[in-house]
């Protein structure tokens, strides 16, 4: 199973990572809920199981 995180920028220009991994459902989700708070660059990122990413 494919696993998906984030990267993104917050709307007081942070950059941010998720701390948890997201199936695609999931993921695509995610992704409209953060664009509806006000966040840019918001990328979805596969990774492999267990892995996260640094912001």
């Amino acid at each position: 199973m494919q696993n998906y995180t984030f990267t993104w920028t917050d709307p007081d220009g942070r950059p941010r990572a998720s701390a948890v991994a997201y199936d695609q459902h999931s993921a695509d989700e995610r992704k409209t809920e953060l664009e509806a708070a006000g966040c840019t660059a918001v990328e979805i990122v596969p990774v492999q199981p267990g892995q996260l990413l640094a912001p």
